[in-house]
């Protein structure tokens, strides 16, 4: 399919479930420990709760996001639409063609459609942090060494979460690092071939969490993170 179509299917939604992640685990396989060192390794729990807003470019779109209250920005020149919505309650404007939609239904479809490109290029920049979210099953796949790097590989499937609960990933961890530095994606768990594999690389300090971002490959672009943003940015159509 084509790029912009692929990466609407593998939108990710982890937040409604009220199931625990799930860990399928064999002898010699710690799960939770390599999750642990995972979220360690980038920085930690707290620090990552901790911070509050974070910007970045995926594909065509600009998106902004206030961790602590769900306020997200999108903004997508190529569509002429501002998107200005509260992810947790689904209200908020929308402006196209630099024109308020006023339409209930019109403006309803363009809320979930930018909730919808959220889950998605947030997913391209934090999984790292949603390997234990409600709903994710875990599974240790085994190892695997790619030149001098040696990987745990772990699968992530859904149980009955998100807007393709369908898919499923392989996450490649760096065993001396601790870091993800590659991810493959399948459209359905009986898939056998990935879609895509696509790495992590190029991980720099964003506040005081570590973010992988202006990748070789595809990926989120252009990381702010702060604590102290202007207000403007979620009610306005310029700020």
């Amino acid at each position: 399919m084509s790029i912009t179509s692929f990466f609407k299917e593998i939108s990710i939604l982890l937040f409604s479930s009220i199931v625990f992640t799930s860990y399928a685990q064999t002898e010699g396989t710690p799960i939770k420990t390599i999750v642990k060192e995972v979220v360690e390794a980038i920085g930690g729990q707290e620090n990552y709760d901790n911070t509050r807003f974070i910007q970045w470019d995926f594909g065509k779109r600009s998106l902004y996001w206030d961790k602590w209250t769900g306020d997200v920005r999108v903004e997508s020149p190529q569509q002429d639409l501002i998107i200005l919505l509260n992810i947790n309650t689904l209200q908020g404007k929308v402006y196209k063609e630099g024109k308020s939609v006023k339409d209930p239904e019109k403006l309803k479809k363009l809320l979930v459609k930018g909730k919808n490109w959220w889950i998605n290029d947030s997913y391209w920049l934090v999984m790292p942090w949603k390997l234990q979210d409600p709903g994710v099953i875990l599974n240790y796949i085994g190892k695997e060494k790619e030149g001098n790097i040696h990987y745990h590989i772990l699968q992530l499937t859904f149980d009955g979460v998100g807007v393709t609960p369908q898919n499923k990933y392989h996450v490649f961890v760096d065993q001396k690092d601790h870091l993800i530095k590659k991810w493959s994606f399948y459209k359905t768990v009986e898939d056998e071939s990935p879609r895509f594999t696509g790495v992590w690389d190029n991980y720099q300090k964003a506040g005081d969490i570590l973010l992988s971002y202006n990748r070789k490959g595809f990926g989120p672009k252009n990381v702010i993170v702060k604590q102290e943003y202007d207000k403007a940015i979620f009610k306005k159509q310029k700020y």
